[in-house]
């Protein structure tokens, strides 16, 4: 580890300590032993995500196993206080059960469908089918590229998605004039298309499935949003702002050459009993997740569905299994065990009395939270911004939901953010999309930035509009 990384790690360790130990009377408002200690945990999950000294998954493990220690009915001995002051220890089943919280099999579901897509190569099959039908004009082939990865990214990892359009457009590339601009068109419609196409589904993304973790929690708001509902207004929603994405790259960046040749030598062929297997269950699983509330299967129910027939079959092996991003699953479960020290201990509820929100516009909560979403997960994790940020509104809109009720309730709070998480997509650093296409050297870092803040800005402004209107979802 270097000095710069080294000096990160302890000022992220140093800081929490100081506000575990801090005298009771240092904060503005009444608070418990269990509750400042939830404090400095929050403060260290913030600066590690922040200045990552260590892979921000770690930063969640580390999380846990803090709060289990020091915070639940299993914490270490020495640590136990008896009276009121001390506050309420949090049950260690709760924490635990982070990790296996619904929403993380719907990920994971998500998850074993890309690794056998892309195993069986169904990923390359749907992106010729869909692509063929653009045709060879320069500015349709832009479009083909923008939908392709666009669609594969609500159903796979974006970043997955990005190294596989990737890896089409590189031939592609090779074949325009080094002068035109058209490449750097190409280039960035696959960043910009995977982070856009991840709002269209639950899955889409991890800010995603953190919003309606907590939105339908039985034991909270229980607003029962289902897969099919979620899609029906944000898939119009990424095809609008792609739309507008489509136009302002054709306008910024020309094409010089009228005709782009697409050779895609990988393809789908469903003639094994594998592949057809792969197939059969790929459409069913997206139709019961669009169609949850008709058939009555809760969707993180279904994401499991893939994972029995695939497992059974000897489609998934424990090689696959390896591929599944556990690290991503962790960061959510981080995000989630946050979440349930912030509302098992009462935290955020002294945390919303002491702050006047009620006297605030309501219009500037709502907004001002997303874009300082925006904000932090242009230079941090999207997912660690939304495990951050979506607890503490979670509480914010609780303390003022009769304010938020014209405006959709604290669904257009929650969900506002989720949004915002995803049009972060300003630099190489904001999404691994970003990161991918910048590496392949397609890309300078201002074109990228000048893209990414116009499509962010424009895509804020829609979503909120959407969400306003509708009063939620």
């Amino acid at each position: 580890m270097n000095n710069s990384k080294l000096i990160k790690l302890a000022i992220s360790l140093l800081l929490p300590v100081i506000i575990a130990l801090l005298p009771a009377g240092c904060f503005p408002f009444e608070i418990t032993v269990v509750e400042q200690r939830v404090v400095a945990i929050f403060i260290f999950a913030a600066l590690m995500w922040i200045l990552e000294p260590i892979p921000i998954w770690t930063t969640s493990v580390s999380v846990i196993v803090l709060m289990l220690l020091t915070t639940s009915t299993s914490m270490i001995k020495f640590l136990k206080q008896d009276g009121e002051a001390f506050g309420s220890a949090i049950p260690y089943k709760d924490i635990m059960a982070t990790f296996a919280d619904p929403v993380i099999m719907l990920f994971m579901g998500g998850f074993v469908l890309a690794i056998i897509a892309s195993k069986y190569k169904l990923d390359a099959g749907i992106a010729k089918a869909i692509l063929t039908p653009f045709g060879n004009k320069s500015e349709m082939v832009l479009l083909g590229f923008i939908v392709v990865t666009a669609i594969c990214s609500m159903f796979m990892s974006n970043t997955a998605t990005a190294a596989m359009m990737l890896t089409i457009l590189s031939p592609v590339l090779a074949t325009l004039p080094t002068s035109g601009k058209g490449r750097i068109a190409l280039a960035l419609s696959i960043p910009v298309a995977a982070n856009i196409g991840g709002i269209g589904t639950p899955i889409g993304t991890p800010p995603n499935a953190l919003a309606i973790k907590y939105l339908n929690d039985p034991d909270g708001l229980n607003l029962s949003i289902s897969f099919g509902e979620w899609m029906m207004y944000m898939v119009p929603l990424a095809l609008i702002i792609l739309f507008i994405t489509w136009i302002i790259l054709r306008k910024m960046f020309p094409f010089s050459q009228k005709t782009i040749e697409i050779h895609i030598d990988e393809n789908f062929s469903p003639k094994d009993t594998n592949s057809k297997i792969v197939l059969i269950t790929f459409i069913v699983t997206i139709l019961l997740w669009v169609t949850d509330k008709l058939t009555g299967i809760n969707a993180n129910v279904v994401a499991l569905i893939p994972f029995g027939v695939f497992s059974v079959t000897g489609i998934f092996t424990k090689e696959d299994l390896k591929k599944i991003d556990w690290d991503v699953l962790w960061l959510v479960a981080g995000g989630f065990a946050l979440g349930v020290g912030l509302d098992k201990t009462g935290l955020a509820k002294h945390l919303v009395e002491a702050i006047p929100f009620s006297s605030w516009p309501t219009l500037l909560i709502i907004i001002g939270s997303g874009i300082l979403c925006c904000l932090m997960s242009t230079f941090m994790s999207n997912s660690a911004t939304a495990a951050l940020l979506i607890p503490i509104l979670l509480a914010v809109g609780k303390g003022i939901a009769p304010q938020l009720e014209s405006y959709g309730g604290i669904s257009t709070l929650l969900i506002g953010l989720a949004l915002s998480a995803s049009f972060a997509m300003a630099l190489p650093i904001s999404t691994p999309p970003n990161a991918l296409a910048y590496a392949k050297g397609f890309i300078k870092q201002k074109d990228m930035a000048t893209i990414g803040i116009i499509v962010g800005v424009i895509s804020i402004a829609l979503g909120y509009i959407l969400l306003i209107s509708i009063k939620g979802l």
